[in-house]
């Protein structure tokens, strides 16, 4: 039995929520004493490795900005063309579905993570800095008190480690989430299965229609998170640095159960049916199948995430959504943010169950709103109408409220909060009603999009929602910001709501509040659509 030294903070878990928790750590309180307890021994893999390649623009952030990897971002993965939607169940020639995306990449950069190779780094950083880490350390016994004490088996032998601060960061295993009894049922009833090959996928060259391929500048729509869409479900393309690439299927449970696409084989089959254009290519590539994997139940929920009496979750040791805007590293990034604010207060004397109550409200109210985009929301996947409004709305949701707060570092200020609190509630009301309006006009019998290419560049307003998130802005100009953008969401509602009613959609269930604000024309889709039937015959 071995007594190593109590430190300040001790994470339990090394992958990218752990690891990228310590390094924040480290720049903010560069005295702390710090170290991470990893299950695994060595160096991870490259490729078949874990799911969850894809950022979206907070995490991106915090990985560039906040953690300063942005050089080795640019020079180790693979920049990201943004999303990418093809309404393709069933169609067998992708140049004749309905798609959806940008025709340039927008100026706030995102990258596709190899995870392997991103969570090595990130190890590397953490010991150049200082942060020991402690691999092949397999945790057996917790108990949290002054200070919390963690037993774990390295080598045969157990070692006792004593923290000031404990944090979860052990992913599904979610030993604190167990260990009190903080699992949440959220309602979201999704299953996924994955698999990674060791071959590119070049969408772009999936037919031969020159016009087609011309319509992206450049031809790189493989470089895209792209999803192939249907009723129910989704697909998920995403290239990784080593010439990879990953693909998953993620289907409401009632619509697809995991049964019918839960091994290779059976994965192949259904993409078949489903998918052809891709399992065709599958099917050129089967030998080089790296990995496959499923989850029953994806996306769970978290009672509680931040604790006075000084521990924390953070990542999937907490909670999980939904993988279809790859929220996951905006939630490390949100999480992480507020419990080295929590830790470094603790430190400086002035921690108090009311700021841990205060932050815990706002972080459980960004998980139970963005639940909101997904839960009840699969059926209407296959509807390329619906989804084309669907996707400028959540982007525009998400872009204008909560990427600013977030990128801009104000999630602590709670005083902005309390001051935009009104603004915000109402937002978020809107969103739901919204949600709903999606529900409805699906069911409602909405005429599906004829095929086509739907450039959201071509939305001068979208565009500049995206340019200006590293827009670095005062207490003032964040308000006002804030409240702009808002602002712009019940235009869009408004405009969104007469397109439903233009589809037939009965009056009394797209009524929304229009603002009058000029650059969200009623005429929505058509501002967007440049035909490309002719160039596919």
């Amino acid at each position: 039995m071995t007594h190593p030294a109590t430190v300040d903070v001790l994470i339990v878990g090394g992958g990218v929520g752990g690891l990228s928790l310590a390094l924040q750590l480290r720049a903010r309180c560069p005295d702390l004493a710090i170290r991470i307890l990893e299950r695994r021994e060595g160096p991870a893999p490259a490729a078949a490795f874990k799911v969850g390649e894809s950022t979206v623009e907070i995490g991106a952030h915090y990985f560039a900005d906040t953690l300063g990897l942005r050089a080795r971002l640019d020079t180790e993965h693979i920049r990201k063309f943004g999303f990418r939607f093809f309404f393709s169940d069933g169609c067998a020639a992708i140049d004749r579905t309905t798609e959806l995306g940008i025709s340039r990449v927008f100026p706030t950069p995102t990258w596709q993570i190899e995870r392997g190779t991103f969570e090595n780094l990130l190890a590397r950083e953490a010991e150049c800095r200082g942060i020991e880490l402690v691999q092949g350390a397999a945790v057996r016994a917790i108990e949290c008190g002054a200070p919390h004490v963690v037993r774990a088996i390295r080598g045969g032998v157990t070692c006792t480690h004593r923290a000031r601060w404990l944090v979860d960061a052990s992913g599904r295993a979610g030993l604190l989430r167990r260990k009190f009894g903080l699992e949440e049922d959220n309602g979201h009833r999704i299953g996924a299965a994955w698999m990674r090959i060791g071959a590119r996928l070049d969408l772009d060259h999936w037919c031969d229609n020159p016009a087609w391929r011309g319509l992206c500048d450049p031809q790189e729509r493989w470089r895209s998170t792209n999803h192939l869409c249907g009723p129910g479900y989704w697909v998920w393309l995403i290239p990784l640095a080593s010439g990879a690439h990953s693909i998953g299927i993620v289907a409401d449970s009632a619509m697809h159960p995991i049964e019918r696409f839960n091994s290779f084989e059976r994965a192949r089959q259904w993409l078949h049916a489903r998918q052809p254009a891709l399992a065709e290519h599958l099917d050129a590539h089967r030998d080089a199948l790296l990995d496959f994997g499923f989850l029953r139940n994806v996306s769970y929920g978290c009672r509680q995430v931040f604790s006075a009496d000084r521990w924390a979750l953070t990542g999937d040791a907490g909670m999980f959504l939904d993988p279809f805007y790859s929220p996951g590293s905006d939630f490390i990034a949100i999480g992480n943010t507020y419990i080295s604010e929590l830790i470094a207060r603790d430190f400086s004397g002035h921690l108090d169950a009311g700021i841990v109550r205060r932050f815990q409200q706002l972080f459980l109210s960004f998980y139970r709103s963005a639940l909101g985009l997904y839960c009840g929301q699969y059926a209407l996947f296959g509807n390329a109408r619906v989804m084309t409004a669907k996707v400028l709305w959540d982007y525009t949701y998400y872009w204008g409220v909560l990427c600013p707060l977030a990128i801009g570092d104000w999630l602590t200020d709670i005083d902005l909060f309390a001051e935009l609190a009104p603004e915000l509630l109402t937002a978020t009301t809107l969103n739901v009603r919204m949600q709903a309006l999606f529900r409805d006009w699906h069911a409602c019998g909405a005429v599906q999009a004829m095929p086509g290419w739907l450039d959201q560049q071509q939305l001068a307003w979208f565009a500049r929602l995206n340019a200006r998130l590293h827009d670095r802005l005062d207490g003032a100009q964040i308000r006002s910001r804030v409240r702009e953008n808002i602002a712009l969401l019940h235009a869009l509602a408004g405009s969104l709501g007469e397109t439903a009613a233009g589809d037939g959609m009965p009056s009394g269930l797209c009524a929304l509040p229009h603002s009058g604000r000029k650059g969200v024309s009623p005429a929505l889709f058509a501002c967007m659509v440049r035909q490309t039937r002719a160039a596919a015959v």
